[in-house]
């Protein structure tokens, strides 16, 4: 519940500049730090608290991921008037993909979400578990083919990913992330299966966002009106960047989006063993026994 995390992230914002070539004291070196301070400060304001009360994200406010986006803040040559505030969390989810193979060459694919927040924050008494908030995808709108009626489920995102060959299991995959989902399921297939990545690196490989279509939900204010907006992981390089700017594609400012956490289970029957994946976008493990 004290300001010491402010000075740690202060100094994390800072690393990469070479702050002794300014000179001390100098305008530019002045600058520099003035500019962190009204950074982290808007992160003391939302998040230092006393932890026996709060979820302090400390070790979310201190990672090289939130660093990174937040010292995009920084503008050494300019004064800041207003800061936006900053959320470690943001993008993250409960989402949760297993796939699991056994000795015969059996693939499952299972993924599980309670969807937004906590669910509907309802434990039903005595089963200890949180019921889900699913119906939050069904539309208002008259009509609407998704629109809410009794005993109907709703549209929802979660897809576990299942490929065969010759009508056999060969691969067990899932990318979590809501709308993210279809959009990397379709990047990692075609990394593996067009351009011959393995398990591991075709989910690694950078990902592309598109974030603004019409919704499910319905209603006019989930309606794509502008062609959205395209965001891109640093792993694709500039080249590519201007040229879907010369095309006339808008790109994304928003703050720590999530491309999504993909796993992976693959048979390979013809040695007779599996290929696990797990990438570091998300928690994820893969193991054998």
């Amino acid at each position: 519940n004290g300001q010491g995390l402010a000075v740690l992230q202060m100094l994390r914002l800072l690393e990469p500049f070479d702050l002794r070539s300014l000179g001390h004291n100098s305008a530019a070196y002045l600058r520099h730090l003035i500019e962190a301070k009204k950074i982290v400060y808007e992160d003391r304001a939302r998040f230092y608290a006393d932890p026996a009360f709060a979820a302090v994200p400390v070790p979310e406010l201190l990672s090289d991921a939130y660093t990174a986006e937040r010292r995009r803040l920084l503008d050494p040559q300019r004064a800041s008037t207003a800061i936006a505030t900053g959320d470690p969390r943001a993008g993250r989810g409960d989402t949760i993909y297993v796939a699991v193979g056994d000795g015969e060459g059996n693939l499952v694919s299972l993924i599980q979400s309670n969807y937004a927040g906590f669910g509907s924050g309802l434990v039903p008494e005595r089963l200890g578990f949180g019921l889900q908030n699913r119906g939050a995808g069904f539309s208002l709108e008259p009509g609407h083919p998704n629109a809410y009626a009794p005993g109907k489920r709703p549209f929802h995102t979660i897809i576990p990913g299942f490929v065969t060959r010759e009508g056999r299991p060969y691969l067990a995959f899932g990318v979590m992330g809501g709308e993210m989902q279809p959009q990397g399921q379709l990047q990692v297939l075609l990394n593996h299966l067009l351009f011959g990545m393995n398990v591991q690196a075709a989910g690694d490989a950078a990902r592309w966002r598109h974030l603004g279509s019409t919704e499910p939900s319905g209603g006019g204010s989930h309606r794509m009106q502008d062609g959205g907006c395209v965001a891109l992981e640093s792993g694709i390089g500039a080249e590519a960047r201007e040229g879907l700017q010369a095309l006339g594609h808008r790109f994304c400012e928003e703050p720590g989006l999530h491309f999504g956490g993909y796993q992976a289970v693959l048979w390979d029957e013809e040695n007779g063993v599996y290929w696990g994946a797990s990438e570091s976008r998300v928690d994820g493990q893969a193991g054998g026994w």
